[in-house]
């Protein structure tokens, strides 16, 4: 199934996406986002929402310029940044006449079958409400993202989420616009790949480290996600969040990012 055919479609969000380098919200970004969330909804799609950015929020909420190391602080920062991010997404969803519900996930959760079903059966029963699910990992009792761990950063558990919801189609909203055969920063010649059938050796070559100061992916961890979206039957595609309207285009089947078929 191709993307623009995805009755059920995961969108997942990153820090660097919603916020300004230094870690205050980029409103305007994030009104666009749920804007246009909020209309493909309308046109008949379910959207579930992962979301990234709760520990960049609180870093500018309390002012601290960079990141910190300790897990305790990043603990508190995301607690901190997760309550004004759902205050935001509920504020700008409800402008447009959607409701949102926060769903915080662990990896244990995911993990057990008994729970894993309870997940499930609770998206589904959102889904058929109407009802926008906004999920993040829950950072204040779940360290393996804050530490770099296995599961935990949110590229991986959108497409873990994606086969949760039986979603056919997930999106990665990042800072640049899809895998490239060179460093765009450095390259000035790289060129945008846009599609990749099979993830080989070669394209995991291309992928480079952590993203930006604010959050914990990059380029391998949406590799990781596309790998475990194939593995599903799911559709992904790595698309520029700079613009949230290019969700429009992509969907439309034109030329947007790099897409990963099922």
């Amino acid at each position: 199934m191709e993307l623009k055919d995805a009755e059920i479609l995961v969108v997942k969000v990153g820090t660097s996406t919603l916020t300004y380098e230094n870690g205050k919200v980029n409103l305007g970004r994030l009104e666009q986002l749920c804007r246009t969330l909020s209309d493909l909804q309308n046109s008949g799609k379910k959207l579930v929402l992962v979301s990234s950015g709760a520990i960049g929020v609180g870093m500018g909420k309390v002012g601290l310029p960079h990141r910190p190391e300790e897990t305790e602080k990043k603990q508190a920062l995301a607690a901190i940044g997760q309550c004004e991010l759902m205050f935001l997404y509920d504020k700008f969803f409800g402008e447009y006449n959607h409701t949102v519900a926060q769903v915080l996930l662990t990896a244990d959760v995911v993990d057990e079958d008994r729970s894993r079903r309870n997940v499930q059966n609770t998206f589904g029963e959102l889904l058929s409400m109407g009802v926008i699910p906004v999920v993040n990992e829950n950072d204040t009792v779940e360290t393996s993202e804050l530490e770099g761990k296995n599961f935990g950063d949110n590229d991986t558990l959108s497409a873990i989420v994606a086969g949760l919801c039986s979603a056919q189609g997930l999106v990665i909203l990042t800072d640049i616009d899809g895998l490239y055969d060179g460093d765009p920063r450095r390259d000035p010649n790289a060129k945008r790949i846009s599609r990749v059938e099979k993830i080989t050796p070669a394209i995991e070559a291309l992928a480079g480290g952590a993203g930006s100061n604010r959050g914990t992916g990059g380029m391998a961890t949406k590799l990781k996600a596309a790998r475990i979206a194939h593995g599903q039957g799911i559709a992904m595609a790595i698309v520029s969040g700079s613009d949230p309207q290019s969700l429009y285009r992509l969907l439309n089947g034109e030329d947007v990012g790099t897409i990963f078929p099922a």
